[in-house]
């Protein structure tokens, strides 16, 4: 069992983003596989590895790739377990990395695509779809945009753990595939299917030199440094998760009891409404009037009218 594991986000960064043509062509693979287009031209434009990684604070490891036609992907690895927040913030990326594109003085017909992909290792969506791509959409599934390629701006979400793991290689696609070995890529030959893979699948042969460098005790103590960092920076967000819920927790008590208060303000307006129409039918029926004549003045039939009397 080796150190190497592409679940953790600096060694993705590392294996796909190193300035180095190795790198480069397993990126371009692994966006082949998952756009299903052919990528032929990339560049990272963070591609600088953390130096004096154990200085930073709320590490964010990601990719963000440019192609030859200008579309830009943002790519990361996500390992939260907690779902709370993680669609809003990717959305939020997305936004923010479509509305830095520089537009002074063109017409907004120059945008260029921007993708945010995420690779999930917690199920986020009720189907069965590995890969699920997601663009502007108007309620009943009508598109903001007439065809596809005009809509430029999509989150792509990657649930690692929708694939069977049991399910035998030759049946597996090129997702599937390349997703296995990212699961199980620390095993190296141990895993049958890793095995069969690195011998025969001229991608993952790619990946496995890559992982291969990063398979030393150098660069496991490096990994494990850093993905303690990640284990504090989440113990962060889940207290701040943690405060949130005791925030609403006290809203909706506080809600809960002002409504009661409205609910007891108003049985006692009603049972004060109840007496004042009591007093006035007294009245009326001391001076004079038949129970009849009341009925017509009030909501009440002549038989209500007959037992607010007598009480």
């Amino acid at each position: 069992m080796r150190s190497a594991n592409l679940l953790n986000d600096f060694a993705f960064k590392y294996v796909f983003g190193e300035d180095c043509k190795e790198a480069n062509d397993a990126l371009k693979s692994l966006l082949t596989v998952f756009l299903e287009r052919k990528v032929n031209h990339v560049v990272v434009k963070n591609s600088e590895m953390v130096k004096d990684y154990t200085k930073m604070k709320s590490p964010r490891l990601d990719l963000l790739v440019e192609f030859d036609d200008k579309t830009t992907v943002d790519l990361e690895m996500q390992l939260r377990q907690t779902k709370d927040n993680l669609l809003n913030r990717f959305n939020y990326y997305l936004a923010r990395l479509h509305g830095s594109q520089d537009m002074e003085g063109k017409s907004y017909s120059q945008l260029k695509e921007t993708i945010v992909m995420i690779f999930f290792n917690v199920n986020i969506f009720e189907n069965d779809n590995i890969c699920n791509t997601f663009r502007y959409k108007c309620d009943g599934d009508l598109p903001f945009v007439k065809e596809e390629k005009e809509d430029r701006m999509k989150l792509m979400t990657i649930e690692m753990p929708k694939v069977d793991l049991n399910k035998p290689l030759e049946d597996m696609n090129e997702q599937e595939k390349m997703i296995y070995y990212f699961l199980n890529c620390h095993k190296g030959l141990d895993d049958s299917k890793v095995k069969v893979m690195i011998e025969s699948d001229e991608v993952i042969q790619m990946l496995e030199k890559r992982v291969e460098t990063i398979s030393d005790d150098r660069w496991k103590k490096i990994i494990e440094d850093f993905q303690k960092l990640h284990e504090n920076e989440e113990r962060i967000e889940l207290q701040l998760e943690l405060e949130e819920a005791q925030r609403q927790m006290k809203e909706a008590r506080k809600e809960k009891e002002e409504a009661h208060k409205e609910k007891e303000e108003a049985r006692k307006a009603i049972l004060e409404a109840d007496k004042k129409v009591e007093q006035m039918v007294r009245k009326m029926h001391e001076s004079g009037m038949s129970l009849e004549q009341i009925s017509a003045y009030c909501s009440l039939n002549v038989d209500e009218i007959e037992l607010l009397i007598k009480s």
